[in-house]
């Protein structure tokens, strides 16, 4: 795994549940660094066939990964280091994201513990229904790409400790 230490952008991916929202949450408050949450980057089309149960293609998902690719480079051009959420579910997405300063932070689990990890989950526009068109869509990343992978067995504040140690890193403070 390669990455500029100095300027990286962290991408938390993984499907949704999969406590992507917390894990970088954690590590933005860990680093001092800027975080925005990929969901709210959505089209209100894309938020609205969502909440309506109906699966995002790959046309529904081009803006959105354009607003998130945009977010990056304006933080790799302003050499400030940031962390955003993004399903980057797909290598094709992955790969409009990539930028020599990107590390992807894939977040696995298990079906049982994503969905009832949704079930629980209040205010969010995503139905725990479509967790298994987010399986089926997942391409897990694999060499070449640039990405860490974190399972369920880590707490968020392990996860993050282990982000921060494996890229080298320095916490905030």
């Amino acid at each position: 795994m390669t990455h500029d230490p100095e300027v990286p952008v962290l991408v938390v991916m993984g499907v949704s549940g999969s406590g992507k929202s917390t894990l970088a949450m954690r590590l933005a408050a860990d680093l001092g660094w800027d975080f925005q949450e990929g969901d709210d980057l959505h089209p209100p089309a894309n938020v609205a066939k969502m909440s309506s149960g109906v699966p995002l293609d790959d046309d529904d998902r081009a803006p959105w990964l354009d607003a998130v690719a945009g977010w990056i480079d304006e933080h790799t051009a302003s050499g400030r280091p940031g962390i955003i959420t993004c399903s980057a579910l797909r290598r094709a997405y992955r790969d409009r994201l990539r930028r020599p300063e990107v590390v992807f932070v894939h977040l696995t689990g298990d079906r049982e513990a994503i969905a009832g990890r949704l079930a629980t989950r209040a205010g969010h526009f995503m139905p725990s229904a479509l967790l298994e068109s987010q399986l089926a869509t997942l391409e897990p990343p694999a060499p070449p790409e640039n990405v860490l992978q974190l399972g369920p067995e880590l707490t968020p504040a392990e996860q993050a400790a282990a982000v921060i140690e494996l890229l080298g890193l320095r916490p905030a403070g």
